[in-house]
């Protein structure tokens, strides 16, 4: 027989948990929409926009952990529905909450590892292109060789750039903070009452 007190700390706990969860994964969610959107119309409207290839793995993987975060998005609203079910009398059982949890946890794991390799495509990229740089105090210089016009040497790293670094990194924050949620949630459902 289910403790009636254990049984409300739980439900209260699903519920309160879940909504902090939700909200915390949907503002990180928020920032990470907008930094992509500002890096894809940014990324076309740069002058050499073409040079930006090789952050195009790392972007799509961030993109991809970005569309777990969604769904796991999902997985935090039906945490916070099953709190409210345990509260009724139609309630649902240890097993059905705890598939539940370990849905969310193994979706947040997907998102952590599709975002870790997202961000080491990002950085490889990133350190190639710095190392191509010319040395100096504003990276890359004019060279005018004698006859033609101006260019830049080097490949200099832009802010546009660097912000779908912050882009992968809050993608990643939000699946770590999902995950210790999620796992402390199942913790909680299985402590012996």
């Amino acid at each position: 027989m289910v403790d009636r007190l254990d049984l409300q700390l739980v439900s209260a706990a699903l519920r309160r948990v879940g909504w902090i969860r939700f909200w915390t994964q949907m503002s990180l969610g928020v920032v990470v929409v907008g930094v992509l959107t500002f890096n894809n119309i940014g990324g076309r409207l740069a002058a050499n926009s073409a040079r930006s290839l090789g952050l195009g793995p790392g972007l799509s993987l961030t993109t991809l952990s970005f569309f777990i975060l969604v769904w796991c998005l999902w997985q935090s609203w039906l945490v916070v529905r099953c709190g409210r079910a345990l509260a009724s009398p139609a309630r649902p059982s240890r097993g059905e909450t705890s598939r539940l949890i370990k849905r969310g946890v193994l979706a947040d794991l997907a998102g952590l590892t599709l975002a870790a390799v997202g961000y080491q495509a990002l950085a490889g990229s990133l350190f190639v292109q710095a190392s191509m740089q010319v040395p100096g105090f504003f990276g890359a210089q004019l060279a005018v060789p004698p006859g033609t016009r101006g260019g830049l040497m080097g490949l200099p790293i832009t802010s546009i750039e660097m912000l779908s670094v912050l882009s992968n990194t809050q993608v990643l924050f939000a699946h770590l903070i999902g995950l210790w949620f999620s796992l402390w949630l199942l913790q909680r459902v299985h402590r012996p009452s």
